[in-house]
């Protein structure tokens, strides 16, 4: 029996997107030009804002007495498990010296990047958790400058919950710049900072492109595209908690694939006669982007077994990946390719977007075959390092030399060749092995 799809995508994530390099790319060029002036001409353009570029420590506290108490409460509860779970990842990160050869030694230093730039998404939503997200793992891995930048609201600025967020994780200065002038200022040094070395964070397409761009100048996380979600279930999971589950990602965006993968046709066909009700009560901006989203790229699959389910998650790679069926453990170890497992009932694809303590800055589009999500990890530089008593270079340096001649690269030989004769004058060596493959 083969996999069953009761419902097909019409659109792939990245079919309904627009070609949105050209405008990219001319924007960096004419902001690296132009400097902060242009970065501000385009604020004032795109965002409606013309106030400060930075903002300054009285605004900050400003906006943070204006934050209801609870609130403060509740972004301080997430933004502890956010911590705490960055700690326990940093106690993953590991130095290491081995002794390759008698007297040759080589070792691995993880040495953080110095200066973090996190961008926070703005527009329809008040993206609290991408602050947290971002800048606690950049803190806890230790970079020793860290900006943020989030999407100014005409004469009002940064919502003042996002602002508490980025300076309870520990902003060094926040930026009243988003989209393409928030990412360029961040890499490119503007209004004081220091260059970004690497750049964090969600946004949208056009934040994503200038990203893309701008890789190999500076690092960044990943390439983002729309967020995926997949849930895989069997006979025993409740249709209600799976299509709300659907759908709570669904309203992401329009463009935002949610795929339920199941070995019960039954669940299938009681998720699809929900989903639609579910969307349609939803508030109706979030509905719009919901119905999309379902109808254009929702799929369900049913599979003969839980083998080929697993192995449809595998092939989908999705960025949340759902598992409401028995045996968590099995699921657990089989499953291969996912930004973020959520294993039960008892959990869903929301705790860990903003409040468990995972990070949610995750593979899109099929990258998590490759890649993991944001964490301490991506702040870090694993170098390596050698040192060697003249003893213990010495079988080195003749297998050094034997090989660059082999490949043709007689600079690299003589390096060796050098070291030879000034440590061991009296010896001969035979640093060819042109007689031997003659």
């Amino acid at each position: 029996m083969t996999n069953i799809y009761l419902k097909k995508a019409d659109f792939t994530a990245e079919s309904g997107q627009t070609d949105v390099r050209a405008v990219v790319s001319e924007m960096l060029a004419e902001i690296e030009k132009g400097g902060e002036a242009q970065a501000a001409a385009y604020a004032a353009k795109l965002d409606k804002w013309d106030g400060a570029a930075i903002m300054s420590a009285e605004d900050i506290q400003a906006s943070i007495s204006r934050v209801p108490l609870r609130l403060q409460d509740d972004i301080r509860f997430a933004h502890d498990n956010i911590r705490r779970f960055a700690e326990a990842q940093m106690s993953t990160v590991g130095e290491c010296e081995i002794e390759v050869r008698p007297g040759f030694w080589a070792g691995q230093k993880q040495i953080p990047v110095s200066a973090a730039g996190c961008y926070v998404p703005g527009g329809r939503y008040a993206h609290i958790a991408s602050a947290l997200m971002t800048i606690t793992t950049a803190r806890v891995a230790g970079v020793s400058h860290v900006a943020a930048c989030s999407p100014p609201r005409p004469g009002t600025g940064i919502p003042d919950a996002i602002v508490f967020a980025m300076h309870l994780a520990g902003a060094d200065v926040i930026l009243n710049y988003g989209g393409v002038q928030g990412v360029a200022a961040m890499a490119q040094g503007l209004f004081g900072l220091p260059k970004a070395d690497i750049l964090v964070g969600p946004g949208n397409q056009y934040v994503a492109e200038a990203k893309r761009i701008l890789f190999g100048q500076v690092g960044i996380d990943m390439f983002a595209g729309p967020t995926d979600s997949m849930i895989v279930a069997d006979e025993t999971a409740d249709a209600e908690t799976v299509a709300v589950d659907l759908v709570g990602q669904a309203e992401h965006g329009y463009n935002s694939p949610v795929w339920l993968g199941t070995t019960s046709r039954d669940l299938a066909e009681k998720v699809m006669e929900l989903v639609p009700g579910l969307i349609d009560d939803l508030p109706e901006m979030n509905a719009v982007n919901a119905r999309a989203a379902w109808a254009d790229y929702g799929e369900v699959v049913v599979c003969p077994d839980r083998d080929a389910l697993a192995a449809l998650a595998d092939d989908y790679a999705p960025e949340h990946l759902q598992v409401q069926a028995t045996d968590l453990d099995w699921w657990l170890a089989r499953l291969r390719s996912y930004g973020s497992l959520f294993l039960g009932e008892e959990t869903t694809v929301a705790f860990g977007d903003k409040a468990a303590g995972t990070n949610h800055v995750l593979p899109t589009s099929g990258a998590a075959r490759y890649t993991g999500g944001l964490s301490v990890h991506k702040f870090m530089k694993t170098v390596t390092w050698q040192r060697a008593t003249r003893d213990g270079m010495r079988p080195v340096a003749e297998v050094t030399a034997r090989i660059s001649r082999l490949e043709g690269m007689e600079g690299h030989a003589r390096t060796a060749d050098l070291r030879l004769a000034r440590f061991f004058p009296d010896e001969e060596f035979n640093l060819s092995i042109e007689d031997e493959l003659a």
